[in-house]
């Protein structure tokens, strides 16, 4: 079938880009719906190639020969390899990506992460401590960020009073994402510019310092990755995967936990569920990540002309795998608008969400989102009562993903 046959119908639904600074729906999946079952394999009028169902997002991320960069090596968007450019994991294809991600992923392996439990739980409590007595509190200043932001300080080994520095920063650098693809003003790249500048400041002071000084941290580890060993990483790769894992360890978590309070809170009887049955508390962060996750959509560079229902789309293209879409596949999901706790408790015959992508590139971190959102929806769920929003609509965060700002809720304080 020829590229034009894909969209002479309008592009129904959400018409932004999934890249664009600041454009968050507040409701994007009605556009979503619309996509999956009028045009699952859809061509804009800008070139931009999606899909929305399930079967053919899988097939992307698992099948068909695809990575993160052109067929030359290139990452989209530039026209000849910069020194030091895309070099965290993220931006890499294997044969490096494998020998990167291998350096770094007995640290988030499960039983890793769950040694981490006491000390999430501990920063968790900690933190509603604070507030209780108030009544009130930002859900995302008060305890969406700071939970992931100290967590991923401390297991690089980064002194956690840099934590505000550090928000601001790779909120920012994030961007750098979208200015690749030619997306953003100059005002954007500036910032962004900056932001990076700024983060290989600092953490090249800190790699200097930790060579004399090595400590039980991933940083130190990275270091003796760079020294010795038979996967060894060079200076900038060094540097690049140390500022990468900072910027990938929190700013999805701050907005899995946002949006999963804000989803469970408009939503009382499943509330009203999880406060009966804390045992749910699992399933209930896989049913945040499908209904309402930070991140929806992913993209991948066909590495060989591809065939997706009847469409063939060439070599070299970038496809948007739309993940909320497929998230609410009425093929794979029963009854998929309606959010429900329960869905992924043990036993049930429910298919794995898309929210942490899948093959090569499979989230390197979702171990260790789940178990802090986890702690930290369980904990609020168990401490306050009447959660109420404030706000009846989403003050989106200037971010690349779905994370809110703030959050303002009420509440009562349980006494213990």
């Amino acid at each position: 079938m020829t590229a034009e046959r894909a969209y002479e119908t309008p592009v129904p639904g959400w018409y932004g880009s999934v890249f664009e600074e600041g454009v968050q729906p507040e409701d994007p999946y009605t556009g979503f719906r619309e996509l999956r079952e009028t045009q699952p394999v859809n061509l804009t009028p800008e070139g931009t190639w999606r899909l929305s169902r399930y079967d053919d997002i899988q097939r992307l991320l698992r099948v068909v020969p695809s990575g993160v960069r052109l067929t030359n090596g290139l990452v989209p968007g530039q026209t000849e390899e910069v020194p030091g450019a895309g070099l965290f994991m993220l931006m890499q294809d294997p044969p490096n990506h494998t020998r990167l991600r291998k350096l770094v992923s007995k640290a988030f392996t499960p039983r890793a992460i769950e040694a981490w439990r006491p000390r999430i739980e501990a920063i968790t409590e900690g933190l509603l401590d604070r507030v209780a007595a108030k009544g009130e509190m930002d859900l995302i200043a008060d305890l969406a960020l700071p939970v992931p932001a100290t967590l991923i300080c401390e297991l690089l080994g980064v002194p956690v009073e840099d934590q505000t520095r550090f928000t601001e920063w790779t909120t920012t650098a994030t961007h750098g994402l979208t200015t690749i693809r030619g997306l953003g003003d100059d005002a954007m790249r500036e910032r962004v510019q900056e932001a990076g500048a700024n983060l290989v400041g600092y953490f090249t002071k800190l790699i200097d310092e930790r060579r004399g000084e090595p400590r039980d941290d991933l940083l130190s580890v990275l270091i003796s990755a760079e020294e010795e060993g038979e996967e060894r990483l060079n200076p900038l790769e060094l540097l690049s995967q140390s500022i990468g894992l900072l910027i990938a360890g929190f700013e999805t978590t701050i907005g899995l936990i946002g949006n999963g309070l804000t989803t469970l809170i408009r939503h009382p009887a499943e509330l009203a569920r999880l406060r009966a049955e804390p045992e749910l508390i699992e399933s209930a962060v896989e049913e945040c990540l499908r209904y309402s996750g930070p991140i929806t959509a992913t993209v991948r560079v066909l590495h060989a002309d591809s065939e997706f229902r009847g469409f063939t789309i060439p070599v070299d293209t970038e496809v948007v795998a739309l993940l909320a879409a497929g998230n609410r596949d009425p093929e794979h999901y029963d009854d998929p608008e309606r959010f429900d706790v329960a869905r992924y408790r043990l036993g049930a015959n429910t298919p794995p969400h898309l929210s942490f992508g899948g093959g090569a590139h499979l989230c390197l971190g979702a171990h260790l989102a789940r178990l802090e959102t986890q702690i930290a929806i369980g904990a609020i769920v168990r401490r306050f009562d009447s959660l109420a929003l404030c706000d009846a609509t989403t003050e989106w965060g200037r971010s690349l993903f779905r994370v809110p700002a703030r959050i303002p809720v009420t509440y009562v304080d349980r006494p213990a």
